[in-house]
């Protein structure tokens, strides 16, 4: 039977591990003797100028497949600090090597042919991350519409907020979306989704829980909106990371497991990237800026809703859709 649980996949293709060599780059490729007519791609006005949308990605991002073998390089370097730091958004801890898989300028067997002699335990925690990306494709393979209809039978007219169904609803959606809801390490993910096209994987997990869990907004929205903003975005991986989170997938958190976002930000150390990416807080102390008090806020907004009831109301909803 086809794998629904990552677990007993990734035991599997370990098994069969490693895989094939990487082909080698071709010394010539074939191009015909005259090119067709063709538009500039700026014609097309995909992007606007004023303001530059993407002006932030392009400061962020090396582009292309030199660029994709410079990151690896530079990762099989540091890769052994993985397991221990990959949950530290403030620190340059992850390999950042989605966004080149995704768009084929390496691919996994490079990676993992490259990195396979380093016997650390980050090596080893980051090889589950490389294989999970196979795992959520395997999902898709069974599952093609996984990332528009949950796996698990919830009465999801009880469960879940539409933001199309009301003005407050689509209110704390926005709050969301633009890094407004008050809670800094939440506002600080989206920034940086928005700025760059990218965040960090531990706040991907928060922001994601926030949305589904303290507003209680259909994880398709939260979906779609990483699908538009992420430039490492995958069909495979966007889908099943988002059921996972939600608690609605084929291998998923369960929905009562539910991330209160100040704990997550001081375990993690977060301080340093809210102060990057939510300048309002800047000045506030490492006791103060995971969660400011009224009188120090200034212009950052209050909570969209409090942790203690966000939480109650959630684990209500669960409790009425399940039954």
């Amino acid at each position: 039977d086809p794998y629904k649980i990552y677990t007993p996949f990734a035991k599997s293709m370990l098994e069969v591990m490693p895989p094939r060599d990487p082909l080698p780059e071709p010394e010539t490729l074939s191009s015909p003797d005259s090119w067709p007519d063709s538009d500039e791609l700026a014609d097309w006005s995909l992007l606007p100028t004023k303001p530059d949308w993407a002006g932030g990605i392009r400061e962020f991002w090396d582009f292309g497949e030199g660029a994709a073998h410079d990151r690896l390089d530079w990762w099989a370097d540091v890769v052994g600090d993985y397991d221990e730091g990959r949950n530290l958004p403030s620190e340059d801890t992850t390999s950042r090597l989605s966004p080149h898989l995704h768009w084929g300028e390496i691919s996994p067997a490079q990676v993992w042919h490259r990195l396979k002699d380093k016997r650390s335990d980050g090596w080893k925690t980051f090889a589950k991350e490389v294989i999970w990306r196979d795992y959520a494709q395997n999902v898709i393979d069974q599952f093609p519409d996984y990332p528009r209809e949950s796996y698990r039978d919830y009465d999801e007219r009880t469960l879940w907020r539409n933001p199309n169904a009301g003005h407050l609803i689509a209110q704390d959606f926005a709050c969301w979306q633009k890094g407004m809801t008050g809670y800094p390490v939440v506002d600080a993910g989206m920034r940086q989704l928005w700025q760059t096209g990218w965040m960090h994987n531990r706040v991907r997990m928060i922001c994601a829980s926030f949305l589904v869990k303290h507003l209680l907004i259909d994880w398709r929205f939260g979906e779609q909106w990483y699908w538009d903003c992420l430039v490492d975005a995958d069909y495979g991986n966007n889908g099943v990371n988002w059921q996972w989170i939600s608690g609605t997938g084929v291998d998923s958190n369960m929905f009562v497991r539910i991330m209160a976002p100040l704990t997550q930000s001081e375990k993690f150390d977060a301080a340093g990237y809210i102060r990057e990416y939510v300048p309002e807080l800047a000045g506030l102390g490492d006791d103060e800026i995971h969660d400011p008090p009224e009188d120090r806020r200034g212009d950052y907004p209050a909570k969209v809703i409090g942790h203690r009831e966000a939480r109650e109301r959630a684990l209500e909803a669960y409790r009425s859709a399940k039954d």
